[in-house]
């Protein structure tokens, strides 16, 4: 989420409570700790079935899936459907450069709503709804294309191979940069820094794919990479090119580990439960008793920095010892096992994303979309939209918010036991398949209670 907004004659007290979108224990419909004793126990319930009744590999990659209807593959595979999608992608590029260069600098600019609400939290949502959506609309991607062939170069290929062990790297650094961007820049709602975070980004992934083609936004491009991940938890797949439809944890086991995979889980994981922190009364009282950052306006910035950076390692520590202690074999080395297995974290990210942000997409994302007939700010309803009403149908049945989000984080965490689980049958040896498990389910487990708790004294 972005940093607090400050009151100013174009932010009303509702835009900071929109600003943040989410309810705290006050929502619950039961005491924190009794959904966090639940949540240990539906885990280690599902851990205890599993080691009965799930003794063989259910999962087969790629390989699984069965075709999906001719009709439907015939569209989503046709010159027009695809073209049309990136033209989509091209004309709110265009907009939002019209907005960002032209708008005036306030936070009734759609741009921030857009880029912090539909871009960062939208796309994830849709993509577990139909798939990779970003690399579908990616405007990096079709501009791309279009510079490459205006030199002769195949947009595929690039001048140079990119190096397979930079894997998913760049992209964890991206992601790293936009939380950054979102959770402690102090300037991270202004027009001016959200445009040059962008054109920096927009000169990055230009210059990565004349360089390195199409594989520079597979694993470099950050919202593509989040997308992809989330997009696993879809029924849609593709197998030799062939649109396929798969039990969500079937394409789940198609995440390709590469390398900076633990980067990517542990940075999306880790800023979100540093957004729910940095909301807490902890926090809040820390950075008020603090006379040091109160008589320093950069040191707030800096302890949040640092504090965001200790949660996206802390996460990455705890995942790394829960995956490298358990036995192996010959056939695998302890070093891959955290990238072997971070395709577990992707429904526990997923679910805490839900958790933490559906009320913001539902209701904020409402708030843009009147704001985008407006790109201006001149009173104009380019969009017809600009007399929309807000309809705050989460935050007015606060208890159906909050049973959402124990549902989301608990769906997610038992649904990454189970990946887990598979995937440690066909790693481990077979007198460690089910002991070898048991550090990744601690660490699961304190992810669990962590996670709520902070979720819930936000």
């Amino acid at each position: 989420m972005p940093a607090p907004i400050p009151m100013t004659a174009t932010a009303s007290s509702s835009d900071l409570i929109l600003a943040h979108g989410v309810g705290g224990a006050k929502d619950l419909p039961l005491p924190p700790e009794l959904a966090i004793v639940g949540a240990v126990a539906a885990m280690a319930v599902s851990f205890v079935v599993l080691a009965f009744a799930w003794r063989t590999p259910r999962y087969a990659g790629e390989a699984s899936g069965r075709p999906a209807w001719t009709w439907l593959a015939t569209i989503v595979d046709s010159a027009v459907f695809r073209w049309s999608l990136k033209a989509v992608g091209l004309l709110v590029l265009v907009y939002l450069v019209v907005a960002a260069l032209f708008g005036q600098d306030l936070l009734i600019n759609p741009l921030i709503g857009i880029f912090y609400v539909w871009w960062w939290v939208g796309i994830p949502f849709a993509s577990v709804l139909v798939g990779p959506v970003w690399r579908a609309i990616s405007p990096m991607r079709t501009l791309n294309d279009g510079l490459t062939r205006l030199i002769g170069a195949d947009p595929g290929q690039g001048m140079l191979t990119y190096p397979a062990r930079l894997g998913y790297w760049p992209a964890a650094i991206g992601l790293f940069l936009f939380v950054w961007q979102e959770l402690v820049n102090p300037d991270g709602v202004s027009i001016s820094s959200v445009r040059l975070w962008c054109a920096v980004y927009v000169a990055v992934m230009l210059v990565g794919g004349l360089l390195f083609g199409s594989t520079f936004y597979r694993y470099a491009d950050p919202f593509e990479v989040f997308s992809e991940l989330a997009a696993k938890l879809s029924v849609w797949g593709r197998r030799e090119g062939r649109l396929v439809v798969r039990s969500p944890l079937a394409n789940l086991d198609t995440v390709d580990p590469g390398f900076g995979l633990p980067a990517v889980v542990c940075v999306l994981f880790g800023s979100t439960a540093f957004d729910s922190f940095s909301e807490s009364s902890y926090w809040v009282r820390f950075v008020q008793g603090s006379e040091w950052m109160n008589r320093h306006d950069w040191s707030l910035t800096a302890v949040g920095t640092v504090t965001l950076m200790a949660f996206c390692v802390g996460v990455g520590a705890i995942f790394a010892l829960g995956t490298m202690l358990t036995g192996i074999d010959e056939r695998t080395r302890r070093r891959d096992l955290p990238r072997l297995f971070a395709h577990s974290m992707v429904p526990i990210i997923v679910g805490y994303v839900v958790a933490h942000y559906l009320s913001l997409l539902v209701e904020t994302g409402q708030q843009t979309l009147i704001q985008a007939s407006d790109p201006l700010s001149t009173g104009a309803n380019i969009l017809g939209t600009a007399d929309l009403k807000v309809r705050y149908v989460l935050s007015d049945h606060p208890t159906l918010l909050a049973t959402l989000k124990v549902i989301a984080v608990v769906t997610g965490h038992v649904l990454g036991v189970v990946s887990s689980h598979d995937r440690a049958l066909k790693l481990l040896p077979a007198k460690h398949q089910l002991s070898g498990q048991l550090s990744l389910l601690i660490a699961m487990i304190g992810f669990t209670v962590g996670g709520l708790f902070l979720l819930f004294s936000s």
